[in-house]
């Protein structure tokens, strides 16, 4: 019988390793391939190693848990790590997704390995057509109470000649990673900055900007269609450019709906 696998997001290595060492006395079987910091680290880790089960806490910086599993999609079980019961419960249980509050608590971690083993048991993970509506909508409810309201970049700041200039996060179409700099294209031209694609995709909004290949990160408003190609990839065409970006297999997945 081949081990189950698992994923664990928390920005605090102790709650991390608390919920790793829980887990191991629960489900001894289970194999914790993956301990990510954060939400794009998640969902980084999540693309090399392909885990069945992930646990995401909510409240992380720069991509938080719901977004995160709006990545991962129905790729994988999802069990939310919450501080926030009050409000949060009910989200979950409307989106009839697995969550588990801090402090851990022993029994309701129990039952959650229970019913995450039984599934995976019957048929794997248990596909969702609604899973991104839900996931939406658990993220407004969050952000309506000021929660999971992170402050994410508006401006950014590039070098062009000797002149600093200021780009509006909005008018940026994509952002392109070139070594240690990032090559940012916006309506008014290009410019290197000295920041790489992963410290940009931590601190840019994932409801406007996808990462579509490991290298490049786009704007959802600058997308007119994606198209798909000979393999699982596919391209998005830019609106008004007449240029086309690849989309790599791990993405292509957040275009299905196009």
């Amino acid at each position: 019988m081949v081990a189950a696998t698992a994923l664990i997001a928390d920005d605090e290595p102790l709650l991390r390793e608390r919920l790793r060492t829980h887990l191991s006395q629960l489900w001894p079987e289970l194999q914790v391939v993956a301990l990510a910091r954060n939400g794009r680290e998640a969902v980084e880790l999540f693309e090399q190693l392909q885990p069945q089960v992930a646990f995401l806490d909510v409240h992380m910086p720069g991509m938080n848990g719901i977004e995160a599993a709006r990545c991962i999609g129905g790729r994988a079980e999802l069990v939310f790590v919450t501080a926030f019961e009050n409000y949060a419960v009910e989200a979950f249980r409307q989106g009839a997704i697995d969550y588990i509050v801090k402090p851990l608590d022993a029994q309701r971690l129990a039952d959650t390995v229970q019913r995450l083993r039984a599934r995976l048991a019957h048929s794997g993970p248990a596909l969702r057509p609604d899973l991104d509506a839900v996931l939406s909508r658990m993220l407004a409810q969050l952000r309506e109470t000021g929660a999971a309201a992170p402050h994410w970049l508006r401006w950014i700041k590039a070098s062009v000649g000797s002149v600093v200039q200021v780009i509006p996060v909005q008018q940026v179409i994509y952002l392109k990673s070139a070594s240690k700099y990032t090559l940012v294209v916006w309506d008014g031209g290009e410019a290197l900055i000295r920041r790489t694609i992963r410290e940009m995709a931590d601190e840019l909004d994932p409801e406007c900007f996808v990462q579509i290949h490991r290298s490049t990160i786009v704007n959802l408003n600058q997308v007119g269609r994606f198209s798909h190609g000979s393999g699982d990839g596919g391209e998005v065409h830019l609106k008004g450019r007449g240029e086309r970006l690849a989309v790599s297999r791990n993405f292509a997945h957040l275009f299905h709906h196009m």
